[in-house]
C-alpha cells in the first residue's frame, strides 16, 4: 500500500454517562469507516470518561469539598475498566470494520484515573498509552503514566503512536517516539487555541510524519444540568471549540482546522511523503549527533509495592 485513509473525529460525548459516550464511539467510528472509508481513526483525548472542561471539584490551596469529593466519585465511576467491557466492545466494532483506531479515554486503575490513549485495531486491543504529565488542574484528577506505556503500533503499513494534548509540548517525549520510527503522529486534545495549529504542524516537521489532532467540539448541554462551569450555564455556551487536523510529514494542512461544530475530517496520507519528508531531516537518524546528544528512557513499569517470594 503506498496510501492509508485517516480521519480525525471532532466531537464530545455526554459527560458523566459511559454507555452513551461508549454508544457515541462506536457510530462515529462506523461513520468515518464505513461513510468516509478511514482506515485510521482518531478521536479526542477523554473522550470515553470526559473531560469535565469549566468544573473545579471544589479545590482550593490546602482544601477539598464535600461537594468536590463526591463529584470526583462521579468521574470516577464514569471511567473505563481496562481491560473491561467499553474496550471488548471497540475492539470488536474494529475488527469487524479492519481499521485501525486511537481511542481517547479515562483509565479507572484502583483509586486513581489515568487519560490514555487506547489502540485497536482488526486483531483487537492493541495497547494503550498513559498520559506521562496531566496538565495543572488535571494533576487533581489524573495520575502520570510511566515509561512503559509508549507503543508505536505496527499496522504492517504504517507505525502509529500518540502523545495526549500537552505532552506534544515535551521535547524529551517527542524524541524518544521519534526514534521509535512513528509515522502516524496521533494527538488527542482538548486544546482548542490557535497557537495548537502552529505546535501540530512543528511536530509534523520535526518528527517527519503524518500528524493527526483529534479535539472535541463540546457545549455546556453536553454537560449534567446540576454542573454549573466557568464559562456559564447557557445550553449553546462553547467549552471546547476544536480546531481538529490533519498534517502532511512537511507540515503542511491536508484537512481543517475544523471549527465551529462537530464533524469529520480525512484525507488521503501518501505515505511516500515519509520517505521525501526524512531525505533531508530525520531527528534521530542522519540529523541526529549521538556523539554530542543522547536521551536515556526509562521503559520499566514503576509499581509502588512489589512482593519478592
Amino acid at each position: 500500500m503506498t496510501s492509508v485513509t485517516a480521519a480525525v473525529v471532532q466531537a464530545a460525548a455526554p459527560l458523566f454517562d459511559t454507555p452513551a459516550a461508549l454508544a457515541r464511539a462506536e457510530e462515529l467510528i462506523r461513520e468515518a469507516a464505513v461513510d468516509h472509508r478511514a482506515e485510521v481513526v482518531v478521536l479526542p483525548e477523554a473522550f470515553l470518561g470526559g473531560y469535565p472542561k469549566g468544573l473545579d471539584f471544589g479545590i482550593t490551596v490546602g482544601s477539598r469539598t464535600p461537594a468536590g469529593r463526591d463529584l470526583f466519585r462521579r468521574y470516577h465511576a464514569a471511567a473505563i475498566d481496562i481491560p473491561g467491557p467499553e474496550v471488548a466492545a471497540l475492539a470488536a466494532l474494529t475488527g469487524e470494520l479492519g481499521c485501525h483506531a486511537v481511542v481517547g479515554a479515562v483509565e479507572r486503575h484502583g483509586g486513581t484515573l489515568y487519560c490514555v490513549a487506547l489502540f485497536l485495531g482488526p486483531a483487537g486491543y492493541l495497547g494503550l498509552h498513559r498520559k506521562l504529565m496531566p496538565t495543572a488542574a488535571e494533576r487533581y484528577l489524573w495520575g502520570q503514566g510511566d515509561g512503559s506505556t509508549l507503543p508505536v503500533i505496527d499496522t504492517g503499513t504504517v507505525r502509529l503512536g500518540a502523545a495526549i494534548c500537552w505532552e506534544n509540548y515535551m521535547p524529551l517525549f517527542r524524541t524518544a517516539m521519534y526514534a521509535k520510527g512513528v509515522d502516524l503522529w496521533c494527538a488527542p486534545t482538548v486544546d482548542d487555541r490557535d497557537a495548537w495549529q502552529a505546535t501540530m504542524r512543528h511536530v509534523a516537521l520535526e518528527g517527519r510524519a503524518f500528524v493527526l489532532s483529534a479535539n472535541q467540539y463540546m457545549r455546556r448541554d453536553a454537560l449534567p444540568d446540576d454542573l454549573h462551569p466557568v464559562q456559564g450555564d447557557e445550553p449553546d455556551t462553547v467549552l471546547i471549540a476544536g480546531g481538529s487536523v490533519i498534517i502532511s510529514p512537511l507540515g503542511e494542512v491536508l484537512a481543517g482546522p475544523l471549527r465551529g461544530g462537530e464533524g469529520i475530517l480525512t484525507a488521503e496520507l501518501d505515505l511516500d511523503d515519509l520517505a521525501r519528508a526524512r531525505f533531508d531531516f530525520d531527528p534521530t537518524g542522519h540529523y541526529a549527533r549521538p556523539d554530542v546528544f543522547t536521551l536515556h528512557v526509562d521503559a520499566s513499569a514503576r509499581a509502588t509495592v512489589t512482593s519478592e517470594a
